[in-house]
């Protein structure tokens, strides 16, 4: 219940930094504005602290095809419960996932289109399901994107992300961004390290878990 009321908050919070983005005010209401969200902010303030539970994220259930897909319900990208987020839609897609969004103003570069800087992370973050999904706790180390057009801004768009080689410790990974129309905007590749086990801090009997739930991620997926 209450990471439902996280999520619509935090949905709330996202669509009123867009509106303030996108349209004129008068100084009152901007007034009223900072002064509520001071207000806010200092009755949050009043709570404990909130940390994530890792392990609990290492070890769900494998997602059945088609599933949404959630790696962290805080995540600055994808996050539903993040307020800076994108509000990515993310989904297995047999071996590899596909995400849609429609980026808003609060994302813009140049006019009327989106910051490169956004799609890059879009891309970083679709790419990284590939490694949630099957459990595999992973780091970003090379990430390249080719921008063959400008992003468009509040227009439904789709990424689709796959595995292209595994080496070791090192899975490489590419992705695809495309309008309604299906052309293709912008692709990347990007290079994911896997963490070992041990380098996680994790106790023997965690670990003999997270490998048991790898091995149903990779029967559920091959």
């Amino acid at each position: 219940m209450t990471a439902g009321r996280r999520e619509r908050a935090a949905g709330a919070l996202r669509d009123l930094g867009h509106a303030l983005v996108r349209h004129d005010a008068d100084p009152a209401l901007l007034d009223e504005i900072a002064e509520l969200a001071g207000q806010l902010r200092a009755r949050l303030e009043t709570g404990g602290a909130r940390e994530r539970d890792l392990l609990a994220e290492a070890l769900a259930t494998p997602p059945e095809n088609g599933a949404r897909l959630s790696h962290n319900p805080d995540c600055v990208v994808s996050g539903p419960a993040n307020p800076h987020g994108v509000a990515l839609d993310v989904r297995r897609d047999g071996d590899g996932a596909a995400a849609t969004l429609t980026l808003e103003r609060g994302f813009e570069g140049p006019p009327g289109r989106t910051h490169g800087g956004i799609v890059a992370a879009v891309f970083d973050d679709v790419m990284g399901y590939l490694l949630a999904m099957r459990r595999l706790p992973a780091l970003t180390v090379e990430l390249g994107v080719r921008y063959h057009a400008a992003v468009p801004l509040e227009t439904p768009l789709g990424v689709e992300a796959g595995i292209d080689s595994e080496q070791g410790r090192k899975i490489a990974t590419s992705a695809t961004l495309r309008d309604g129309d299906g052309t293709v905007l912008a692709d990347a590749d990007a290079l994911f390290v896997v963490i070992p086990g041990e380098r996680l801090g994790l106790s023997d009997e965690a670990r003999a878990r997270l490998a048991e739930v790898q091995s149903q991620a990779r029967a559920l997926l091959s």
